[in-house]
């Protein structure tokens, strides 16, 4: 006996074309609802599974500096909380865009993040006529890791104790004062040509190839001042090698609690220093957030809190994917408006 549900289906030649026009639509629709059971596990697994092998960050300062310095200490503890090594790799050259570059090409799986400085993000793509790739489309932004300020120091011979003596020194200067970098349009170069708009003076610039040969030069007196890193510049000062005369943060800095922030005489100056943990562009989202909840976990544990304090006179910094991105677009627009200013450009980013 057959049901009424086939004589239905099967009576007359306009029921057979409607049962038939059925059956496709029935056919698509569990298509449609099969591809969402089955990519659902996917997405959790992406999640739930990740990492199932080493995962590399790629450092594009060498050993010892600051972000190198972070690197290792998260990825000491990230390598903990997923029970999977975390390897640094330090990937020098072309003021950090070999690193992004390696990154920005590598595949979008979690297993290779950028710890970059952020020069490379906000300052490069102003800088250089032919970088390669594109942090803002070739890079996802995972969060800010640290957070510090540089220093104003001078060789003690330069007869100045405050920042104002210092302007009114520079501003009289012939022939002109000669300041240290660590390269054409680093953080060194950009602070103190913020600094010469600001208050009005000009300097000679003389690039180095990284911050110690700056810093070493300027104890030297071949220049008379440079900025450097906080934690690098303190043990000097405290010696009386080198002599703190502002840090380039809105705020005091730590390391520095006698030293004024240039703020409090230009308002409106801050040159303050971060570090970002970065994946490839079409990096899944479980993954995204899982790197995310790792690294806010990571940032708020005292342990790493202290470690980077000590070990760089760095400070922790996590910031949400909204919050972050609103510091590079305001960082781009700063640094961009300056690098044009100034007149600088490298053609060769490779």
């Amino acid at each position: 006996m057959r049901s009424r549900c086939s004589d239905q289906f099967s009576a007359g030649p306009g029921n057979a074309g409607r049962a038939i026009e059925r059956e496709n639509i029935l056919r698509r629709y569990l298509a449609a609802f099969c591809a969402l059971v089955l990519a659902a596990p996917t997405a959790t697994n992406a999640s739930v599974d990740y990492p199932e092998r080493a995962i590399t960050i790629i450092v594009p300062v060498a050993p010892g500096g600051g972000p190198d310095l972070a690197a290792r200490i998260v990825a000491q503890k990230l390598s903990e909380l997923v029970g999977k090594p975390v390897v640094v790799e330090n990937r020098t050259g072309a003021n950090g865009n070999l690193a992004g570059q390696a990154v920005a090409q590598a595949p979008p799986d979690g297993y290779t993040l950028l710890l970059a400085t952020d020069n490379l993000i906000v300052v490069n793509p102003s800088l250089y006529k032919n970088i390669l790739f594109d942090p803002a489309k070739d890079l996802v932004p995972l969060t800010t890791v640290t957070s510090n300020s540089f220093v104003l120091s001078v060789n003690p011979s330069v007869p100045v104790t405050t920042l104002p003596e210092f302007v009114d020194y520079a501003r009289r200067a012939d022939p002109p004062l000669a300041y240290a970098s660590a390269g054409i349009g680093s953080q060194h170069h950009l602070l103190m040509e913020m600094l010469n708009e600001r208050a009005g003076i000009k300097m000679l610039h003389v690039p180095f190839r990284g911050g110690v040969p700056a810093v070493t030069a300027t104890i030297a007196g071949t220049t008379q001042a440079t900025f450097s890193g906080g934690a690098s510049s303190a043990p000097l000062v405290a010696s009386g090698m080198l002599r703190a005369l502002g840090v380039s943060g809105s705020e005091r800095a730590k390391s520095f609690p006698g030293v004024p922030a240039i703020a409090e005489y230009y308002p409106g100056y801050e040159g303050l220093v971060w570090s970002g943990l970065f994946a490839p562009a079409s990096t899944p989202e479980p993954i995204v957030a899982r790197l995310r909840a790792l690294m806010r976990q990571i940032l708020a544990d005292p342990e790493i809190r202290g470690k980077l304090n000590s070990a760089g006179g760095l400070d922790p910094y996590f910031s949400t994917p909204e919050e972050f991105r609103a510091l590079i677009a305001r960082d781009i627009e700063k640094y961009g408006k300056l690098v044009k200013k100034i007149g600088i450009s490298l053609d060769d980013a490779r």
